[in-house]
């Protein structure tokens, strides 16, 4: 979830539909995230029904955790694959990504 909280926000349904998870699952990790100072909600200034999450600085300070365990996975799916076969999957997994983003 961290990775996915830009700059400028996002909404818990696009959080959602990133993870593949129901909306109502998402609010309830957001919530419990926000308790937890990670994240807070904001008004959406483009939609003023919805509101937009942002990572607090303590959601930030996760960010850098987020990359090293991610390498640690890379790392471990090259010792079970050839380099040409993780470029494939790379690619494959950043255009998931793409197409849920576009959703």
């Amino acid at each position: 979830m961290f990775p996915f909280v830009g700059p400028e926000g996002i909404t818990v349904s696009g959080l959602a539909g990133l993870a593949g998870v129901r909306k109502q699952t998402m609010a309830q990790a957001i919530e419990q995230l926000e308790r937890m100072g990670y994240v807070e909600r904001r008004p959406n200034p483009n939609d003023r029904r919805s509101r937009l999450v942002f990572l607090t600085p303590r959601g930030e300070s996760v960010k850098p955790v987020t990359h090293v365990t991610a390498a640690r996975v890379e790392e471990r799916w090259a010792e079970l694959t050839s380099p040409e076969e993780l470029e494939a999957l790379r690619a494959s997994l950043l255009h998931l990504l793409t197409e849920l983003r576009a959703e």
